[in-house]
């Protein structure tokens, strides 16, 4: 959301994001997840109004910057359908993107090739986006369109 609300950001990486901040507390995620939301903005009955002005997904026409996402598919708290939701909501605006999805992995990254390919993409985005000179480093597609 940081980024939907300034121009301060060059650019942003989201690892396993929670992006619509509604359809999460009306049990997108798992029992465990299930409240957490409650603590930090108050229960989605009694603030719905919080919920809709913070939430990532009503807020991504209003992103400029660049982005990555980065989200493992097996993720149960945070399902990676809004991940794609947000990605389109996104290109609708053209924004510069790119998201990388990994079979196997859930919320947090735990295969070794999965950390790296991870790390060197969100490398790329930032010496792409500030114009770092790094022949080594892998050049990231940025879309901006809504195809995947």
């Amino acid at each position: 959301a940081s980024l939907a609300g300034t121009g301060l950001y060059a650019c942003g990486t989201f690892r396993y994001p929670v992006l619509d901040l509604e359809s999460w507390a009306e049990g997108g995620t798992h029992d465990f997840e299930s409240h957490y939301l409650d603590g930090l903005i108050g229960t989605l009955t009694e603030h719905p109004d919080r919920y809709r002005n913070r939430s990532p997904l009503r807020r991504a026409g209003r992103i400029t910057a660049p982005f990555l996402i980065l989200q493992g598919l097996d993720d149960v708290i945070c399902p990676p359908a809004q991940c794609e939701t947000f990605r389109r909501a996104a290109a609708e605006h053209g924004v510069p993107h790119a998201c990388i999805t990994f079979e196997g992995e859930g919320h947090g990254f735990r295969r070794r090739d999965t950390v790296v390919r991870a790390l060197e993409s969100e490398l790329a985005l930032y010496t792409q986006v500030f114009g770092i000179a790094a022949p080594d480093v892998p050049r990231l597609e940025l879309r901006t369109d809504g195809a995947e």
